[in-house]
């Protein structure tokens, strides 16, 4: 079964780009991405850049409406996400809980439709 984790975090709770302690908690996603790789988990998994350059883009009355930045205002940001394959909902859970960020922030994690 495949599993996206999108990973949530509110903004300026992590560690500062550019210190050790960023450096360290980089650490974690490489070792995660590692781990996944080895274990022939990974499918997908990247950063995103910050929420100011999304464009929201929607239909209405047969014409397309774009709108700079996310549609909804929320304290947490979407960050990133991996893609992954876990036989079991408590084996993605365990690769989720190594998300450096849950640290501070939040995994959502959801099963994948395989059409």
């Amino acid at each position: 079964m495949q599993f996206i984790a999108l990973i949530y975090s509110t903004p300026g709770s992590e560690p500062p780009y550019g210190t050790p302690e960023f450096d360290a908690f980089m650490q974690g996603y490489f070792a995660l991405t590692a781990k996944l790789k080895s274990d022939g988990a990974f499918i997908a998994g990247e950063g995103l850049k910050p929420v100011q350059t999304a464009t929201s883009v929607r239909l209405r009355g047969g014409k397309v409406e774009t709108m700079d930045g996310p549609f909804a205002e929320t304290k947490e940001h979407l960050g990133g996400f991996y893609l992954f394959k876990a036989e079991t909902l408590e084996a993605a859970i365990a690769y989720a809980a190594m998300v450096p960020s849950v640290a501070w922030g939040s995994v959502e994690l959801r099963p994948v439709m395989e059409y």
